[in-house]
């Protein structure tokens, strides 16, 4: 079964493992990220544990019962009581559910563990798949979504109130 944990530094290999596999099937939808940000994988990665440490963010991974990565679930621009979420699965666990129940599960942990009262997340109007995802764990239009916020796509944004969920 798989876990949703917190990222820690013992993940690394198996995010950079997930993200090489799942490179050309993101870019489709989301964006890519360019060789960069695989030249130089290993600094970015201790940027984001201290991003975490530092409290405005905290990261999580969808790990299976081998280590492998499935997912990240990630909750940032922590500040007064609210966060965005943005998220990314595999493709071969993309359209069986696993999206959608981790990202329902991370609304659970926002408003118990994390304290937060509300969630955001921009999604391109082309990513469909995306907008059932956020549609089915509650969350609601509420307005379009700069292009800078999705690498230059249109779309929306989507917003949850999870004290209403209790």
């Amino acid at each position: 079964m798989p876990e949703l944990t917190q990222l820690n530094a013992g993940h690394e290999a198996a995010v950079l493992a997930f993200e090489l596999a799942n490179r050309a099937y993101f870019a489709a939808s989301i964006f890519d990220r360019g060789d960069e940000y695989f030249d130089r994988f290993s600094d970015g990665f201790s940027a984001l544990l201290a991003e975490q440490q530092s409290g405005t963010c905290v990261f999580h991974v969808l790990v299976d019962e081998n280590g492998s990565v499935l997912g990240r679930f990630n909750l940032y621009d922590l500040k007064d009581g609210s966060a965005d979420l943005g998220y990314r699965v595999a493709q071969h666990a993309a359209g069986r559910g696993v999206a959608t129940e981790t990202v329902r599960e991370l609304c659970r942990l926002a408003a118990e563990r994390y304290g937060l009262h509300t969630l955001r997340a921009a999604c391109a109007l082309a990513n469909t798949a995306s907008q059932r995802v956020l549609l089915k764990a509650g969350f609601v239009p509420v307005g379009p979504a700069d292009p800078s916020d999705l690498s230059g796509k249109p779309g929306t944004w989507y917003q949850l109130d999870l004290a209403a969920r209790r």
